[in-house]
């Protein structure tokens, strides 16, 4: 084997330099991940990679001479040592926790490595490096073998749509070079990468820190007539046309309008190309138009295909703004609201059916929310298992609904226009990463149905304004008390109302809901959307939940009509709330007789921005129900 890079640059910078930036520049570009189990080898193969490459990214190249030269290195040769040293470093200090990009190029192409970590409670990490990934190196300890992380992470890579998938067996200098032992880690794994639909790949045998089968062959496995790794990155084909073929489609990223003569939509082009003259379409509203102009940096351009950031002008003035996307009038994108996804959720905290979370998929964000999975998918057989939620690295197949209507595009046709993230509404952390397979029926077959009489004609008969006094608190607190007396009031005044309370309510409409987190959520959406029925028939809804959780009350805030929603926060101490007891229900909990009962063992969030506070420890509910009143009708 030999340990001398073989790529050979210097007598052409020397000799032209111009003519080496021109080659370089002109380089195709080849993004890969390198993924599998902890200490598995992926710093110690990166570093190889780089050292015999030769062409270190610029941040470390400097660094990496002068301490080259200060150890006695001839010539500034880089020393591999060094290399490996500084990723342990890295490791040892956190930092490779995260996603390491690096950079680096032969004389055939440029690469940008993803590396990502091993650990499983990081998953999400190789997720995120995978997104944009044309191909992964999925490494393999030879002492060890196949492991679960090593099938989780080819699950996901296939998942995610990458293609090309080379299976690296590092260390065989710690196994002798054994043949046999390498056979059989490529049978197991090419007998699982069928079973999830990988159908190639490519297996190598190498060392990471020897250099055996990097840039060439090893002499040490003779036995091995294969590409070694380096030679084989060069030269995998990647379709960099594929994205140029498909219709045209650019989510609008903003509105660019410096002037009253000038108005473009700004954004990069998820696929096919678009040139001046080309009927396209705007979604989800479908006004149609021509496009006028398409601006660059370098000045108007006569053609920009996919991957290219540009402004195109429009002929006609037509509504479109950030999240929508423009598309080739003959080819338009499915446009709904419900979808069959998978999602691999990425956060400690388990997914909650009915929760609403933000989808942002393209440029666009939504709210949403997730119904029961399907089922959960086991990793090692590929089983499909029943399961009521999702934690942390589980993959599943799931509904989501969201609370519009949205242009997509299935993942395996775009990745930019089907892939998506999931954000928690209150910790902002990104939860999941989501891949739509297809619309549901019927979210094609459902339209909305326009009538004559509407909300506003409702509420003028009624001579009020529709609102929803929302009051939530402990039980106990004096809610019921207070929302019964305010709807006496309003009734005195000739106001239309009608009261939601929570009890009641679970006698007839949500019978069938229990306590668990998901039911309580789900109570709380049925709640809100009768509410805003309600107010469409003009009404004044006076509601008296306990609602526990910010994310759904601020969902229910979201239904209703700008200034519509007042929250009520009915504040009063757990320990007041309990010396009540008006139900005994505190007692049962103390016990353990009643499970998962707010404030006792089941969280209450209070609100952090209620439009109102009442402190029943401070006023009668006579006084709170009038405080209530003065706010709402001034």
């Amino acid at each position: 084997m030999t340990t001398e890079p073989i790529y050979k640059t210097d007598a052409l910078i020397a000799e032209n330099i111009d003519a080496y930036l021109e080659a370089h520049q002109h380089k195709t570009m080849l993004r890969f991940i390198t993924c599998g189990s902890v200490d598995d080898g992926k710093s110690t193969l990166i570093g190889r990679l780089l050292y015999d490459s030769k062409m270190i990214f610029e941040d470390q190249l400097a660094t990496l001479e002068a301490d080259s030269k200060r150890v006695g290195t001839q010539g500034g040769e880089i020393d591999f040592a060094l290399l490996v040293d500084g990723l342990a470093a890295e490791r040892e200090q956190g930092i490779t926790i995260d996603v390491a990009y690096r950079f680096f190029a032969t004389e055939k192409r440029k690469f940008i490595v993803a590396d990502t970590p091993g650990h499983e409670q990081y998953t999400r990490n190789m997720v995120t490096g995978a997104s944009t990934a044309d191909l992964a190196v999925i490494l393999i300890d030879a002492r060890k073998g196949v492991l679960t992380q090593t099938r989780r992470h080819s699950y996901l890579v296939n998942l995610i749509g990458i293609r090309h998938v080379v299976l690296a067996v590092n260390k065989m200098d710690l196994i002798g070079y054994d043949k046999a032992t390498f056979d059989n880690i490529v049978a197991e794994y090419g007998e699982f990468a069928r079973s999830i639909g990988i159908e190639e790949f490519t297996a190598i045998p190498i060392s990471g820190f020897k250099g055996d089968n990097i840039t060439g062959p090893s002499e040490f496995t003779p036995w091995y007539t294969g590409p070694a790794l380096l030679p084989f990155l060069e030269s995998v084909e990647v379709d960099v046309t594929a994205d140029q073929e498909q219709p045209f489609r650019l989510p609008v990223q903003w509105v660019n309008r410096p002037n009253l003569d000038f108005r473009g939509f700004a954004g990069m082009i998820a696929s096919g190309s678009v040139r001046p003259g080309d009927q396209v379409r705007v979604l989800p509203s479908g006004k149609t138009s021509t496009v006028s102009r398409i601006v660059s940096l370098e000045g108007d351009r006569d053609l920009a295909v996919a991957g290219e950031s540009v402004t195109i002008t429009l002929a006609d003035e037509i509504d479109c703004s950030r999240g929508q996307v423009i598309v080739a009038a003959q080819a338009p994108l499915e446009v709904a609201d419900q979808f069959e996804s998978t999602l691999v959720w990425m956060d400690e905290t388990e997914m909650v059916p009915g929760r609403a979370y933000w989808l942002k998929i393209g440029t666009q964000t939504v709210s949403a929310t997730i119904h029961q999975p399907k089922y959960e998918v086991n990793i090692n057989t590929q089983e499909h298992l029943a399961t009521k939620t999702l934690d942390l690295n589980a993959i599943g197949v799931a509904n989501i609904t969201t609370d519009r209507e949205i242009p997509f595009s299935a993942y395996a046709d775009n990745r930019d226009l089907g892939g998506f993230i999931l954000i928690d509404k209150i910790t902002n952390h990104t939860v999941a990463a989501g891949m739509i397979h297809f619309a549901l029926r019927r979210a094609q077959n459902i339209h909305w149905q326009a009538t004559d009489i509407g909300r506003d004609h409702h509420a003028s008969m009624k001579h009020q304004k529709p609102a929803v006094l929302w009051l939530t608190g402990l039980s106990g607190s004096g809610k019921s008390t207070i929302a019964n007396i305010v709807e006496k009031k309003l009734a005195r005044m000739n106001r239309h109302t009608f009261l939601l309370d929570g009890d009641n309510v679970r006698h007839g409409l949500n019978k069938d809901l229990g306590f668990t987190e998901a039911d309580r959520i789900e109570n709380i959406r049925r709640v809100g959307e009768v509410a805003k029925l309600m107010t469409d028939a003009g009404l004044i809804v006076i509601t008296a939940f306990i609602s526990p959780f910010r994310s759904e009350r601020d969902m229910v805030r979201g239904m209703m009509q700008p200034g519509e929603f007042v929250e009520v926060f009915v504040d009063t101490p757990l320990e007041v709330a309990e010396a009540r007891d008006v139900k005994g229900l505190y007692a049962k909990a103390r016990s353990g007789q009643l499970k998962n009962f707010t404030g006792i063992d089941s969280p209450y969030e209070a609100p952090e921005n209620a439009e109102m506070r009442i402190d029943t420890t401070q006023m009668t509910p006579e006084e709170a129900a009038d405080l209530i009143i003065a706010r709402l009708i001034p």
